[in-house]
């Protein structure tokens, strides 16, 4: 067992400098035990993150107000349109009335995720390799399952994963534009994707 050792008169007064110092966490009377001399008591300082009180209410008694509703993910069509502009307004307007037909199509329907994102880098790039602009690109809109957890599932995987793969590498980079297509193109089960430039 080791030996203890005593403070030196030195690291003794080091000791009581820093318990002047020091604040305590919570209320605490010091026992004469646990100082030699006694210190004058500080109350502790109230907590800038204290939450605030409740207003008074009586059990049974209807709620005053309706809390303000928070969706943190907003709806696909909300999130395409509130994306900035890159290409020419007049171009984007015509395109998403569905007056500029596009120049090629993919159909991802009926495919996993892992068969559909490879088809559609592949189909993306080959398309911008040979100088297409306006690609479209089926999804589908999902099918309707019964939700029996306590976590809601949207339905449609492809349509809501394939804008987020068109905004990552590779095939962000060559895509300026993505809206949902007009309804002779498939309305909320298709995109249309515009191409850069080479």
């Amino acid at each position: 067992m080791a030996r203890r050792r005593s403070l030196s008169p030195e690291e003794k007064e080091l000791w009581r400098a820093v318990t002047r110092t020091a604040r305590p966490m919570h209320s605490f009377v010091p026992r004469p035990a646990d100082t030699p001399e006694a210190a004058p008591r500080t109350e502790p300082a109230p907590l800038a993150h204290a939450k605030p009180r409740l207003s008074p209410f009586m059990l049974g008694e209807k709620h005053r107000g309706s809390p303000e509703r928070l969706d943190l993910s907003p709806p696909l069509p909300e999130r395409l349109d509130q994306a900035p502009l890159r290409m020419d307004a007049g171009t984007h307007a015509k395109m998403t009335r569905g007056k500029l037909a596009p120049e090629a199509r993919i159909d991802l329907h009926g495919m996993t995720l892992a068969e559909a994102h490879p088809e559609l880098i592949r189909f993306i790039l080959n398309a911008h390799a040979g100088g297409l602009r306006l690609v479209l690109v089926i999804t589908g809109k999902g099918k309707r399952r019964d939700d029996h957890g306590p976590i809601p599932q949207r339905t449609g995987a492809l349509r809501h994963q394939v804008p987020n793969w068109l905004h990552l590498p590779p095939l962000g980079p060559v895509v300026l534009q993505i809206s949902e297509a007009h309804l002779k193109h498939g309305g909320s089960g298709a995109y249309y994707v515009y191409l850069r430039r080479r």
